[in-house]
């Protein structure tokens, strides 16, 4: 595994946040042989399944420096932690309702000290807060997932973008999106070379923007 993956697509990281990334190898795979919560398989591919592809949002969204983020299932940590580094000034709040999962994100955080970033085990629907954006990776059905976020989204935006949920996806997602009508869909292809990206994508889909 190495973290070279990421300095090419992002040139202009500073020395902290490449040593986070760095960083970021080793604790996973020291969790993962306690708690597993990456496949074996994905583990040696860490930063191009996982780190690299949570950052695909960091290719569609820039977030703004305050700006408060909810990622939803967020499983091992993903896209949570990558996009936490990206954005140190940026507040996260990861949740998931699996306890095991949430306790390797937590060591996680705490190993590489980032102190922008919340653990809580969870389910999305308890939590009692809004934000500005949602993030996901895949854990539903768009139309599961907006019920399940529904009021956890701020009103009035602090980005050029309307608030709302960006989503990672893969194949084909026409029958799934089809009552939305403002949805955007991003193909990482076109930002990120490696085939594994080939099929993926971004979905965003503003607040308030069912058909």
């Amino acid at each position: 595994m190495n973290a070279d993956l990421i300095f090419h697509y992002f040139t202009t990281l500073t020395d902290v946040q490449k040593q986070h990334f760095r960083d970021l190898g080793a604790l996973y795979q020291d969790w993962n042989k306690k708690i597993n919560v990456v496949s074996r398989k994905d583990i040696d591919e860490l930063y191009l399944r996982h780190v690299l592809h949570s950052l695909g949002i960091a290719k569609i969204q820039s977030f703004n420096e305050g700006a408060e983020i909810l990622d939803v299932g967020t499983g091992g940590g993903f896209p949570g932690i990558p996009l936490a580094i990206m954005f140190p000034e940026v507040e996260f709040t990861l949740v998931d309702a699996i306890g095991k999962k949430i306790k390797v994100v937590q060591e996680v955080i705490d190993g590489l000290q980032l102190d922008n970033v919340t653990a809580i085990h969870s389910r999305v629907e308890d939590i009692d807060r809004q934000f500005d954006f949602i993030v996901s990776r895949a854990v539903a059905a768009m139309p599961t997932f907006v019920h399940w976020t529904k009021g956890k989204i701020k009103k009035d935006p602090a980005h050029e973008r309307k608030n709302g949920i960006f989503y990672l996806k893969g194949g084909d997602l026409t029958e799934e999106l089809k009552d939305y009508k403002t949805v955007q869909i991003f193909d990482l292809k076109d930002y990120f070379q490696e085939d594994f990206f080939e099929t993926k994508k971004v979905v965003y889909l503003p607040q308030k923007s069912r058909g």
